[in-house]
């Protein structure tokens, strides 16, 4: 059923009882051409460009719980590509030129709101770096701003704008970021991907791989083996597990990622703003709710919940930036396993077992990478070889040294 006005009229007029599932609920097939471990965004939107722009369609994503059950449901759902390296900077905006289309693409609504995201700054030298920014920006096709404190002040007159500590100067402001509703952006994707034929396997999770002559044929999985001509891992901070299976280290750690959301609000944040004197960021969402977040936990781990002391920093940061959130209440939080890689870099590649292909290391940056991730890692399975786009982000860079280092985005993983 293809959604639009016609469809919504013609169910309202017959009791709602014409609407059929988005998906179906596969049961995996004995073999495929590809399969997708990992049911999140990346994953799913593989499987859809897999299928949409290289007409492979005999292709399972396979997801141990419910899809949208990891990082994609446990963000803060923020899209932008305001990025300086050229490793990084056109990716994003790719990213960014798929989600303004992806809406229509998909035939769902996402939530796309790109009502604009503001990195302030606190001081001359952070000033002249978002400048530095904002020109790699423009000059890769995104669009920035360079605000002063007036503009600032004129979009948030709230900001602690006198603060002694950190005073604010300014900011770079990108008006076609904003935010995404995640679980929509999954369940498009997964609708999209069911539409082109692809199995989405929920409740079965791969406990190890089928190796024949050194290659990966397949995996084993709790609903039984699974045979595959390639096999792309798209598993977030999960992909330790999986690679120590097959002897494999990464060059990522897994940490967790609070994330909170406040009582319900008048309309007071218009936009997303991040703290540029501590890791803060914040938004409201349509239910009112401010949804903010700050640093990963100090050390490793595969657990979904996050622990108090970055409560405490993170509630630090809201207040030396807008005083009057003290009196605002903290509704829940939550936590994400986030895969950091070395250089806060993710890593699209192929890997030096043949048939396995690796998604990894996105650090703070997923949710906004989900299209081009999906774009670029089908790409990658399709070709056996990187696309321009993800070029850079090869696995042997470490190797190498060809790293991508941007700081401010990044794990950091020497204070961890």
């Amino acid at each position: 059923m293809r959604y639009s006005v016609f469809s919504l009229l013609a169910n309202a007029l017959t009791g709602q009882k014409g609407w059929k599932p988005a998906w179906r609920d596969a049961a995996p097939k004995p073999a495929y051409d590809v399969i997708v471990v990992g049911g999140g965004g990346h994953g799913l939107a593989t499987a859809y460009y897999l299928a949409k722009e290289h007409g492979i369609r005999n292709v399972a994503v396979i997801e141990k719980g419910w899809i949208g059950s990891g990082n994609a449901g446990r963000n803060t759902t923020i899209i932008r590509s305001n990025y300086l390296l050229p490793g990084n900077e056109p990716f994003y905006e790719w990213s960014m030129k798929l989600w303004e289309g992806l809406e229509q693409d998909l035939n769902y609504n996402a939530m796309v709101s790109q009502r604009g995201v503001l990195n302030l700054c606190h001081t001359d030298a952070q000033r002249d770096a978002y400048a530095r920014r904002g020109n790699a920006m423009r000059l890769n096709g995104a669009d920035a701003e360079l605000l002063d404190q007036d503009g600032v002040r004129a979009m948030y007159p709230f900001l602690d704008f006198e603060n002694a500590r950190f005073p604010i100067k300014g900011g770079l402001l990108q008006r076609r970021g904003g935010t995404a509703r995640h679980d929509a952006v999954v369940w498009g994707y997964a609708r999209g991907a069911d539409r082109l034929g692809v199995d989405i396997v929920q409740n079965c999770e791969v406990t190890g791989f089928i190796r024949e002559n050194g290659a990966v044929v397949g995996v084993e999985t709790t609903r039984g083996p699974i045979r595959a001509k390639k096999v792309g891992l798209a598993v977030a901070g999960s992909t330790s597990r999986l690679t120590s299976k097959l002897d494999m280290r990464l060059p990522i750690e897994s940490h967790v990622l609070q994330a909170f959301v406040s009582e319900g609000l008048k309309p007071l944040i218009d936009g997303v703003i991040t703290f540029g004197a501590g890791h803060f960021y914040v938004s409201q969402s349509d239910k009112g709710g401010l949804v903010f977040g700050g640093d990963i936990d100090g050390y490793n781990s595969y657990a979904q919940r996050g622990n108090l002391p970055v409560v405490e920093d993170v509630a630090e940061s809201a207040m030396a930036l807008i005083p009057r959130l003290g009196r605002v209440r903290m509704l829940r939080s939550w936590g994400g396993v986030m895969d950091m890689s070395m250089d806060g870099t993710p890593i699209i590649d192929l890997t030096p077992i043949p048939g396995l292909y690796l998604n990894t290391g996105w650090c703070y940056g997923g949710f906004k990478a989900t299209p081009a991730s999906g774009w670029c890692f089908a790409w990658t399975l399709a070709k056996d070889a990187p696309h321009a786009l993800n070029a850079a982000m090869r696995l042997d860079r470490f190797r190498t040294g060809h790293i991508i280092d941007e700081k401010g985005v990044g794990a950091q993983p020497n204070l961890h």
